[in-house]
This record gives structure tokens, sequence and C-alpha cells, in this order.
């Protein structure tokens, strides 16, 4: 299931949610070389999270990003910097186009709920839940982590909360067969917050790498937590979706 786009109009032009999609874009165009390599391997050296080194259980740098052959350079010193710029580095176009595309469907609504000024403070505070979370349950420390998905799994938990009511049209596969249904955020997110649960469970005894369930998760229970402080009930109260109500 692809959502394609939600039935929930925009009350304020997003620049915060549009400045945060640019950055990304701009991180993965300049810093990371579009994918290629060196650029990438090295953007993942200094810009990504690696949860062993903030424990530390893992020398700094002493990790391999693209296989035995490409390593790090180790002896730097911990990279604390890595919990926010690791938010803004992808592993490649589908890492970056699928949550580029999430946070757009998702965060314009949020961010009208908050105010940009809150909004972006809200989306890094999520990233920062998320990735505390992947570091305290991973069975893997040593290996790096990348993606905006743990802050966008923080917009998800808000949006359940603030619009639980609207339809998420998406697109859905069968076989051979395409076509598109209309679903309640609520079914929508919640369905997805299963899954990620599920996720995580199944990696506790996982030793291979693959998705960061547990900073998805982490993002999204601390959205829901954090929406009640950073909403602006003015703005809100504007939004003719917001709640269980319409009118």
């Amino acid at each position: 299931m692809i959502p394609i786009r939600d039935e929930n109009p925009n009350i304020l032009v997003p620049y915060a949610t549009i400045s945060i999609i640019v950055i990304n874009c701009l991180a993965w165009v300049f810093v990371q070389g579009m994918g290629t390599e060196p650029a990438l391997s090295n953007s993942v050296c200094v810009f990504a999270l690696v949860p062993g080194e903030l424990l530390g259980v893992i020398p700094p740098g002493a990790y391999f990003p693209a296989g035995p052959d490409v390593a790090c350079q180790a002896g730097a010193a911990t990279a604390w910097h890595t919990l926010i710029t690791s938010m803004f580095m992808h592993g490649g176009w589908l890492h970056l186009l699928g949550n580029m595309w999430f946070l757009w469907i998702f965060g314009n609504n949020v961010e009208d709920a908050m105010g940009p000024a809150r909004f972006i403070i809200f989306y890094v505070l999520c990233g920062l839940l998320a990735a505390a979370l992947q570091i305290m349950l991973t069975i893997n420390p040593e290996l790096p982590m990348v993606g905006a998905s743990g802050a966008i799994g923080g917009v998800m938990g808000a949006y359940i909360l603030l619009y639980p009511r609207v339809k998420v049209i998406l697109l859905i596969f069968l076989g051979f067969f395409v076509t598109t249904i209309s679903v309640p955020a609520i079914l929508m997110l919640g369905y997805w917050f299963l899954l990620q649960l599920l996720g995580g469970l199944s990696s506790v005894t996982s030793t291979g790498g693959g998705v960061a369930f547990w900073a998805h998760i982490g993002g999204f229970v601390g959205g829901a937590i954090l929406v009640n402080l950073f909403r602006d009930r003015e703005l809100l109260n504007r939004h003719p979706y917001h709640g269980w109500r319409s009118r």
C-alpha cells in the first residue's frame, strides 16, 4: 500500500515542511553525491549515527559503510552531532523519495496545527527520540543509521491524533491489478505502526542489518506525546477536519 494523498486541505503554506524536504534533497545531491561512491560512504562515515559509538562499545569510526573494503577512519572523537545529521542522510534514491513523500503527505497538515517554527522544533525532537530508542534497543550497535523516517514517524504519530477521520487515498497492488482505496488516517497509520512494532520485535533475534524499526516506533510514540505540547489551539480550530469532528 502506498499513500497517494490525503483529503485534508492546507490552511497555511507549509514553509517548514518544504524547507525540510529541500534540505534533505540538497544533502543527497551535494553531500552524498546522489548515491555515488566515495561520496555516499564518506557521508555515512561523517554524518551517520552509530549506536555503538555513542554507547561507548565500539571505537569511533570502526565500522564499514560499504563493506570490508571501505572502512571509516578510526580514532576520531565520538560524533554526537550525528544525532542531528543522520536525520538528513539517506541510503539510496528509494529511501529518500519514500521518506520525502510521506513527509509531504502528512507533514503539511501537522504544520497547520503548529505553525512553521514549532513544527521544526517538533520534527527535530521526534528525530532525537527515534534515535534514542534505536540506540537503546538495537542488537547491532555497529551498524550506522541514516534517514528521516524516525522524525517522519513522529509526524505520523501527531497526524493520527490530530486528524484521525481524514481519508487517505492508498494505491493498492493486487498482482497485476492496481487500484485505489480510501481509508481513515487512523486505520492507515495504525496499520503502519503495527508493522513497525512487529518488525521491531522480530529484529530482536535478527543478526543482520536493515530497517531501523525501533527508530520508527520511538518517533511515532514521541510525536503522539509531543503533539499536545506543540499544537496551537488557535491554528487547529481553524482546521475543518481536526479531531473526530467535521464541519
